[in-house]
């Protein structure tokens, strides 16, 4: 039997991440840096595609990255402890950065995940690079 389906409507961020998901895998080499940003929190993992398998993982919702967190906001001038502040993003990458040095991966693939790259996705990408991450 037969079942007529709907067409699938994408949102554009679903229509760039395909496209963008074409071009850049993760191997064992160099992981794919995927990550994640909701209205709270910032998600970040280093994946590795032909195992299915996430190496190093690091998300605003982590202790260690809030202690990060909160060390930079020291830093700064005026209350930035929010995880969806621009320096909750650089503090993710660099808690990224830190544990890919114990998993001793040095270089990945950045993967936007459909999102535009400014804000906190750039955040992030900085700070995992002022960590040590090379992509």
């Amino acid at each position: 039997m037969a079942t007529q389906g709907k067409k699938l409507v994408r949102t554009p961020r679903e229509r760039r991440k395909l496209r963008i998901r074409k071009n850049v895998t993760g191997t064992v080499e160099k992981p794919r840096l995927s990550i994640f940003r909701s209205s709270k929190h910032m998600y970040a993992q280093l994946i590795i595609d032909g195992d299915h398998k996430t190496v190093v993982a690091a998300s605003t919702l982590d202790k260690e990255v809030q202690a990060a967190i909160a060390k930079l906001a020291s830093k700064e001038e005026g209350d930035k402890k929010s995880t969806k502040s621009v320096l909750a993003a650089r503090a993710v990458g660099l808690v990224l950065a830190e544990r890919s040095k114990v998993a001793k991966v040095g270089t990945a693939v950045f993967d936007r995940n459909g999102f535009l790259f400014t804000g906190r996705v750039k955040a992030l990408a900085d700070g995992a690079r002022e960590g040590g991450l090379v992509f």
